[in-house]
């Protein structure tokens, strides 16, 4: 029988297109429109950002076990969380989940190396791109991460909170961040990851110069997986 997948919600956005995934993907090794049983909780995105906005990353991981406490009383067997920035603080998290939890950066990881590639360009919130997480778990697996330089981040960042988060995909937007690309394509990197759940409603195989590395798609794929083994 199928584990009954949890997820922490965060953005609306980033958590719909995690849940629409995982139902297309099931549906493809199920048949016609079955999946695994999905619980999603997602509290008031204000309980997170005033942590965040604070630099308190332990009420932030606090905040999320908390979710996870609610999934597993849903009767969630583990759970995941398609938010890349609240990764900052997972291990942390994971401390304090009753259920355990899969994380993206890992997932991300380990399609990195199945691909190949030993340096890539991250895109993502201020958080996510100026933070430490990313480097911690990819360099000992082998593989170097290039932030943008700080006014590209600026612009990432700006870009995600003021359009991604709400729906809004803007052409300007999508060049803007297709030129960052390019700049990784110029350092060398092989593929660039996209590190903000938002980010793929942006940004596709089609429009950029590299190789993507959907993270939000990657860990509903994972979750899938996780919850179809014996």
């Amino acid at each position: 029988m199928p584990k009954h997948i949890g997820i922490i919600g965060n953005s609306f956005e980033g958590a719909a297109l995690c849940y629409r995934t995982i139902c297309l993907e099931a549906s493809r090794v199920y048949g016609y429109y079955d999946h695994p049983e999905i619980t999603m909780h997602t509290y008031e995105p204000e309980r997170y950002f005033a942590h965040v906005y604070s630099g308190d990353w332990e009420g932030v991981a606090l905040v999320l076990a908390d979710s996870a406490k609610k999934l597993a009383a849903c009767g969630a067997n583990f759970a995941i969380c398609p938010d890349n920035t609240n990764h900052r603080c997972w291990k942390i998290t994971e401390q304090h989940s009753p259920i355990p939890l899969i994380s993206i950066v890992e997932v991300v990881g380990n399609e990195i190396n199945k691909m190949g590639f030993n340096k890539v360009g991250l895109l993502g919130t201020r958080f996510t791109m100026s933070g430490p997480f990313y480097p911690e778990i990819l360099n000992p697996k082998g593989i170097e991460v290039v932030a943008p330089d700080p006014e590209d981040q600026t612009m990432i960042h700006d870009i995600i909170f003021q359009e991604l988060i709400f729906g809004i995909s803007d052409c300007t937007s999508r060049e803007k961040y297709v030129e960052v690309i390019r700049k990784f394509r110029e350092q060398g990197c092989g593929g660039v990851i996209l590190g903000c759940t938002e980010i793929p409603l942006l940004i596709t195989e089609r429009d950029s110069p590299l190789p993507i590395l959907d993270s939000t798609r990657l860990l509903a794929k994972a979750a899938l997986q996780y919850a179809l083994k014996d």
